[in-house]
């Protein structure tokens, strides 16, 4: 049964709209899983006021009390696993199995955090002084507003939204309008589980209505941190609009992350992390498999066996044991038919292209190609460091294949798109590994796994085209929503002026040894 979704603003929902519209399965086109209320401009403003009045007496509650509400958010996302994740499969199209990880990874994230409640931890430093003290605290930002993709509808938001919860801010959250229904029950537990009113907004709106209110907001005021998940280009727009307002995003963008495969990989091994890297969720996450870059003795091989085991990988309804379903949405099929057209002369493709239909078939396909958007999946050979697709992001089932001779021009290759988020290197010789560690740009790299997967207690993101050094989980993404304050204490009973009343002390420095 469809839903109606809302925004939410201080706990009430927002019933004035611009437009309503349906959110569809992009599995069966026809099943309209919600139809959502998009908000123009003031609404999100509103919202930010919202947040900004709930956030004093959100951060003066202990952050123990506040860890406490994100238990409860981890174990009612448990309760539900099976639901959100059924919700996430039906809107977005993503694998079930998938799915279950997605909302694995928000409990994970939970379970993390819950610590963190009693720990944000400061120092006590020794001053240089007497009879004075120095500490330093974690202070939270104030008001976060929130922007993410409907790819990973609410893992993503998540890394997000607990962390900033936990130190004391307060959220508007603007999720992509093709996953609001699933978005909606994310909001729902989190209001279930002893957010107060204010403190965790929702808006619903399109890319340029989202902009302006945000535009209004810090303009007003109203807003201490941005975060944002999506494509560079609108990353860049958000980072200018940031500076503007001194204001430092965290920016966690899109990828053409590489992987690099010597002549001493497992090539089995090396198959299996290309074939998840590059197709699962159709090939729709930031961290997807971009470019393999393969050893040229091995190069022939390597391709054979990935061309065999893409062929024989099962796609199709995501209800099912497949690799990969749909493509999330329209705009996303469309966008993806251009980056085929990136295929020339000089490419060599293995399989066919385009969209699944009776007239161009997949053998094997789970379930009726033509109830949704699914698309082959495609390994372009022979790509070339100046090709349209070796250089840029391509969201959707395609991976390009080079080769290359040492590893330094392996480790040139996988930078020169410029993107830097994840990487990953097929080597059973450690020399290899750390070099390329050490040399590829990237913020993540993996050693004989594959360029996808995170883990809610190690830093996630990237630099380049790929984001501005934030990184998000684990204790890193506290400095995204804290800042330092430092304080010193003097209890000498007389002004003590630094650097010019501290003692020193002399030595002899005509002392030689005899």
């Amino acid at each position: 049964m469809a839903v109606e979704v809302l925004s939410v603003v201080a706990g009430d929902r927002v019933a004035e709209t611009v437009r309503r519209t349906p959110s569809t399965n992009p599995a069966r086109l026809s099943e309209v899983v919600g139809t959502v209320g998009s908000a123009g401009p003031e609404v999100f403003a509103r919202a930010a006021g919202a947040a900004r009045a709930a956030q004093p007496a959100w951060a003066a509650t202990p952050a123990p009390q506040r860890g406490q509400v994100i238990a409860n958010v981890g174990r009612l996302m448990t309760a539900n696993k099976e639901r959100l994740a059924g919700l996430v499969t039906r809107e977005i199209g993503k694998p079930i199995a998938e799915a279950r990880g997605e909302v694995q990874e928000i409990i994970d994230t939970c379970d993390f955090f819950v610590g963190e409640g009693r720990r944000l931890y400061g120092q006590t430093v020794p001053s240089e002084m007497p009879d004075k003290q120095l500490f330093t605290f974690r202070r939270p930002v104030g008001t976060v507003a929130v922007i993410t993709a409907g790819n990973f509808p609410v893992a993503v938001p998540s890394w997000y939204i607990v962390p900033a919860l936990l130190c004391g801010n307060t959220v508007v959250w603007k999720p992509a309008e093709y996953s609001a229904v699933v978005s909606d029950a994310f909001y729902e537990i989190f209001a279930h589980s002893g957010v107060p009113a204010g403190v965790f907004n929702v808006v619903y709106a399109d890319g340029p209505d989202t902009f302006t209110g945000l535009e209004q907001a810090l303009q007003a005021g109203l807003v201490d941190k941005v975060g944002f998940t999506g494509s560079s280009e609108v990353g860049i727009r958000i980072g200018e609009l940031c500076g503007r307002h001194l204001q430092t995003p965290c920016l966690e963008l899109g990828g053409k992350n590489p992987m690099v495969i010597t002549e001493d990989a497992d090539l089995d091994l090396a198959v299996e992390g290309a074939l998840f890297s590059g197709f699962g969720t159709a090939g729709q996450r930031c961290t997807s498999l971009g470019t393999a870059i393969v050893h040229r003795s091995v190069h022939d091989e390597f391709l054979d066996r990935f061309g065999r085991a893409v062929a024989d990988a099962a796609m199709g309804d995501p209800t099912e044991d497949v690799l990969f379903g749909p493509l999330l949405d329209e705009k996303f099929a469309a966008g993806f038919e251009k980056s085929l057209r990136w295929i020339e002369p000089h490419h060599r493709v293995i399989g066919a292209t385009g969209r699944v239909t009776a007239d161009n078939p997949r053998k094997g396909f789970v379930g009726d190609p033509a109830a949704g958007l699914f698309y082959h999946p495609v390994i372009v050979a022979a790509v070339r460091p100046d090709d349209e697709l070796f250089l840029n992001e391509t969201f959707g089932p395609v991976v390009g294949v080079a080769t290359y001779r040492d590893l330094d021009e392996a480790i040139a290759l996988g930078n020169t798109p410029g993107y830097g988020l994840s990487s990953s290197i097929y080597t059973t010789d450690p020399d290899k590994a750390f070099r390329f560690a050490q040399g590829i740009s990237a913020g993540m790299v993996s050693v004989n796994n594959s360029t996808s997967g995170a883990e809610a207690h190690l830093p996630f993101g990237g630099n380049g085209r790929s984001g501005n050094g934030s990184r998000q989980s684990g204790v890193w993404v506290l400095d995204q929503f804290t800042r330092w304050q430092s304080m010193n204490w003097d209890y000498s009973g007389r002004l003590q002026k630094a650097q010019l009343d501290t003692a020193t002390v002399e030595a002899d420095l005509s002392y030689q040894l005899p």
